[in-house]
Protein backbone atom coordinates (compact mmCIF):
# COMPACT_ATOMS: atom_id res chain seq x y z
CA UNK A 1 0.00 0.00 0.00
CA UNK A 2 1.50 3.31 -1.06
CA UNK A 3 0.22 6.80 0.15
CA UNK A 4 1.15 9.82 -2.01
CA UNK A 5 0.84 14.03 -0.95
CA UNK A 6 -0.52 15.45 -3.80
CA UNK A 7 -1.74 18.87 -2.34
CA UNK A 8 -0.72 20.42 0.77
CA UNK A 9 0.21 23.92 2.25
CA UNK A 10 4.10 23.07 1.93
CA UNK A 11 6.01 20.79 -0.26
CA UNK A 12 8.29 17.77 1.21
CA UNK A 13 11.54 19.46 0.86
CA UNK A 14 13.04 15.73 0.28
CA UNK A 15 10.60 15.17 -2.64
CA UNK A 16 12.13 13.35 -5.54
CA UNK A 17 9.92 15.11 -7.61
CA UNK A 18 10.74 18.47 -8.92
CA UNK A 19 8.52 21.68 -9.63
CA UNK A 20 5.83 20.58 -7.41
CA UNK A 21 3.84 23.46 -5.92
CA UNK A 22 2.46 24.32 -2.65
CA UNK A 23 -0.94 25.54 -1.60
CA UNK A 24 -3.59 25.85 1.22
CA UNK A 25 -5.71 22.88 0.86
CA UNK A 26 -5.02 18.94 1.09
CA UNK A 27 -5.13 15.58 -1.38
CA UNK A 28 -3.50 12.34 -0.94
CA UNK A 29 -3.38 9.03 -3.65
CA UNK A 30 -3.71 5.82 -2.10
CA UNK A 31 -2.73 3.10 -4.30
CA UNK A 32 -3.73 -0.51 -2.71
CA UNK A 33 -4.48 -3.91 -4.48
CA UNK A 34 -4.07 -2.12 -8.26
CA UNK A 35 -6.51 0.54 -7.73
CA UNK A 36 -6.02 3.85 -6.96
CA UNK A 37 -8.23 6.46 -4.47
CA UNK A 38 -7.85 9.80 -4.53
CA UNK A 39 -8.46 11.45 -1.50
CA UNK A 40 -9.50 15.32 -1.49
CA UNK A 41 -8.76 17.31 -4.67
CA UNK A 42 -6.75 20.79 -2.66
CA UNK A 43 -8.26 23.91 -3.40
CA UNK A 44 -6.92 24.79 -6.74
CA UNK A 45 -7.80 22.16 -9.81
CA UNK A 46 -5.01 23.72 -11.96
CA UNK A 47 -2.28 23.06 -9.16
CA UNK A 48 -3.42 19.63 -8.41
CA UNK A 49 -3.28 18.27 -11.83
CA UNK A 50 0.12 19.98 -12.03
CA UNK A 51 1.08 18.32 -9.19
CA UNK A 52 -0.36 15.07 -10.42
CA UNK A 53 1.97 14.83 -13.77
CA UNK A 54 5.00 15.85 -11.65
CA UNK A 55 4.36 13.09 -9.50
CA UNK A 56 3.28 10.43 -12.25
CA UNK A 57 -0.10 10.01 -11.87
CA UNK A 58 -2.71 10.41 -14.56
CA UNK A 59 -5.39 11.93 -13.41
CA UNK A 60 -7.32 9.58 -15.54
CA UNK A 61 -6.55 6.72 -13.24
CA UNK A 62 -8.02 7.16 -9.91
CA UNK A 63 -11.24 4.88 -9.91
CA UNK A 64 -12.47 6.45 -6.85
CA UNK A 65 -12.76 9.92 -5.62
CA UNK A 66 -13.41 10.61 -1.56
CA UNK A 67 -14.36 13.70 -0.45
CA UNK A 68 -13.91 14.73 3.28
CA UNK A 69 -15.97 17.84 3.40
CA UNK A 70 -17.55 20.47 1.27
CA UNK A 71 -14.35 23.16 2.37
CA UNK A 72 -12.83 24.26 -0.66
CA UNK A 73 -9.74 23.31 0.19
CA UNK A 74 -10.75 19.65 -0.20
CA UNK A 75 -12.96 19.72 -3.21
CA UNK A 76 -11.72 23.32 -5.35
CA UNK A 77 -9.79 20.71 -7.81
CA UNK A 78 -12.98 18.47 -8.46
CA UNK A 79 -14.20 20.27 -11.54
CA UNK A 80 -10.95 20.18 -13.33
CA UNK A 81 -10.19 16.71 -12.19
CA UNK A 82 -13.34 15.33 -13.61
CA UNK A 83 -12.81 16.68 -17.03
CA UNK A 84 -10.01 14.25 -17.08
CA UNK A 85 -11.60 11.69 -15.65
CA UNK A 86 -14.93 10.85 -16.98
CA UNK A 87 -14.97 7.31 -14.69
CA UNK A 88 -14.41 7.86 -11.35
CA UNK A 89 -16.94 7.13 -8.33
CA UNK A 90 -17.48 10.24 -6.15
CA UNK A 91 -17.68 9.33 -2.49
CA UNK A 92 -19.41 12.01 -0.88
CA UNK A 93 -21.40 12.73 2.76
CA UNK A 94 -25.00 12.58 2.26
CA UNK A 95 -25.25 15.72 3.84
CA UNK A 96 -23.70 17.95 1.27
CA UNK A 97 -25.73 20.60 -0.93
CA UNK A 98 -27.92 19.68 -3.63
CA UNK A 99 -25.84 22.47 -5.35
CA UNK A 100 -22.39 20.88 -5.14
CA UNK A 101 -24.32 16.94 -6.00
CA UNK A 102 -25.76 18.58 -8.84
CA UNK A 103 -22.49 19.81 -10.73
CA UNK A 104 -21.27 16.33 -10.58
CA UNK A 105 -21.81 14.10 -13.71
CA UNK A 106 -19.63 11.15 -12.55
CA UNK A 107 -21.39 8.05 -10.33
CA UNK A 108 -21.83 9.87 -6.87
CA UNK A 109 -21.92 7.43 -3.52
CA UNK A 110 -23.47 9.09 -0.53
CA UNK A 111 -21.46 8.64 2.50
CA UNK A 112 -23.65 8.20 6.24
CA UNK A 113 -22.47 4.95 7.95
CA UNK A 114 -19.35 3.62 8.14
CA UNK A 115 -18.50 1.29 5.16
CA UNK A 116 -15.76 -0.57 3.05
CA UNK A 117 -14.66 1.47 -0.14
CA UNK A 118 -12.29 -1.40 -1.66
CA UNK A 119 -9.61 -3.54 -0.33
CA UNK A 120 -8.08 -2.74 2.68
CA UNK A 121 -9.69 1.17 2.13
CA UNK A 122 -13.03 1.84 4.49
CA UNK A 123 -14.57 5.44 5.47
CA UNK A 124 -15.86 6.20 8.98
CA UNK A 125 -18.88 7.38 7.80
CA UNK A 126 -20.38 11.07 8.40
CA UNK A 127 -19.02 12.34 11.86
CA UNK A 128 -19.56 15.66 13.32
CA UNK A 129 -22.00 18.52 13.77
CA UNK A 130 -21.49 21.83 12.55
CA UNK A 131 -18.99 20.57 9.83
CA UNK A 132 -19.47 16.97 8.95
CA UNK A 133 -16.85 15.03 7.64
CA UNK A 134 -15.41 11.62 6.76
CA UNK A 135 -11.94 10.20 7.12
CA UNK A 136 -10.73 7.20 5.43
CA UNK A 137 -9.27 4.01 7.32
CA UNK A 138 -6.60 1.78 5.87
CA UNK A 139 -5.89 -1.59 6.81
CA UNK A 140 -2.21 -2.54 6.92
CA UNK A 141 0.31 -5.32 8.78
CA UNK A 142 0.74 -2.99 11.75
CA UNK A 143 -2.47 -1.74 12.39
CA UNK A 144 -5.35 0.62 10.97
CA UNK A 145 -4.04 3.93 10.01
CA UNK A 146 -6.44 7.19 9.78
CA UNK A 147 -6.37 9.59 6.90
CA UNK A 148 -7.85 13.18 7.77
CA UNK A 149 -9.14 15.96 5.78
CA UNK A 150 -8.75 18.30 8.41
CA UNK A 151 -10.39 16.67 11.55
CA UNK A 152 -13.41 19.15 12.59
CA UNK A 153 -15.18 16.21 14.34
CA UNK A 154 -12.15 15.98 16.43
CA UNK A 155 -9.57 13.24 16.50
CA UNK A 156 -11.48 11.35 19.53
CA UNK A 157 -14.85 11.28 17.43
CA UNK A 158 -12.64 9.79 14.43
CA UNK A 159 -10.45 7.61 16.41
CA UNK A 160 -13.38 6.14 18.03
CA UNK A 161 -15.15 5.69 14.56
CA UNK A 162 -11.74 4.23 13.16
CA UNK A 163 -11.45 2.05 15.87
CA UNK A 164 -14.33 0.09 15.05
CA UNK A 165 -12.13 -1.41 12.05
CA UNK A 166 -9.12 -2.25 14.31
CA UNK A 167 -6.49 -0.83 16.41
CA UNK A 168 -4.90 2.16 15.43
CA UNK A 169 -1.38 2.46 14.82
CA UNK A 170 -1.03 5.90 12.42
CA UNK A 171 -3.20 9.32 11.64
CA UNK A 172 -2.19 11.19 8.76
CA UNK A 173 -4.08 14.60 7.76
CA UNK A 174 -5.27 17.76 9.15
CA UNK A 175 -5.44 17.75 13.11
CA UNK A 176 -7.35 21.03 13.42
CA UNK A 177 -7.69 22.96 16.91
CA UNK A 178 -6.30 19.42 18.14
CA UNK A 179 -4.93 19.28 21.34
CA UNK A 180 -5.54 16.58 23.42
CA UNK A 181 -2.12 15.36 22.82
CA UNK A 182 -2.75 12.08 25.23
CA UNK A 183 -5.03 10.94 22.45
CA UNK A 184 -2.59 9.76 20.89
CA UNK A 185 -0.17 8.26 22.87
CA UNK A 186 0.51 4.47 21.73
CA UNK A 187 0.01 6.00 18.27
CA UNK A 188 3.48 4.82 16.61
CA UNK A 189 3.30 6.92 12.87
CA UNK A 190 2.28 10.34 13.06
CA UNK A 191 2.37 12.33 10.13
CA UNK A 192 0.22 15.39 10.87
CA UNK A 193 -0.32 18.47 8.11
CA UNK A 194 -2.44 21.36 6.25
CA UNK A 195 -4.24 22.42 8.92
CA UNK A 196 -2.24 21.66 12.21
CA UNK A 197 -1.95 24.92 14.20
CA UNK A 198 0.20 22.66 17.06
CA UNK A 199 2.38 21.10 15.15
CA UNK A 200 5.67 21.71 16.76
CA UNK A 201 4.46 20.21 19.75
CA UNK A 202 3.22 17.44 18.89
CA UNK A 203 6.82 16.82 17.13
CA UNK A 204 8.26 17.79 20.71
CA UNK A 205 6.01 14.96 22.42
CA UNK A 206 6.15 12.69 19.87
CA UNK A 207 9.55 12.63 18.00
CA UNK A 208 9.64 9.14 17.15
CA UNK A 209 5.90 8.82 16.05
CA UNK A 210 6.77 11.78 13.69
CA UNK A 211 6.90 11.73 9.98
CA UNK A 212 6.98 15.26 8.25
CA UNK A 213 4.36 15.47 5.64
CA UNK A 214 3.34 17.75 2.30
CA UNK A 215 3.54 17.58 -1.63
CA UNK A 216 5.22 14.42 -3.03
CA UNK A 217 5.94 12.62 0.52
CA UNK A 218 5.62 8.91 -0.25
CA UNK A 219 4.67 6.28 2.30
CA UNK A 220 4.34 2.76 2.14
CA UNK A 221 2.44 0.19 4.47
CA UNK A 222 2.53 -3.08 4.31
Amino acid sequence: MKLTTVYDNEVYPEASATGLTSEWGFSCLIEVSGEQILFDTGGDGSILLRNMERLGIDPKDPATIVLSHEHWDHTGGLSDLLRENHDAEVYLLASFSESFKDKIEDPVVEVREPAKICDRVYTTGELGTAIKEQSLVLKTRSGMVVITGCAHPGIREIMNAASGFGEICGIIGGFHGFSDYHLLNGVTFLSPCHCTQHLSEIVSRFPDAYHKNGVGRVFTFG
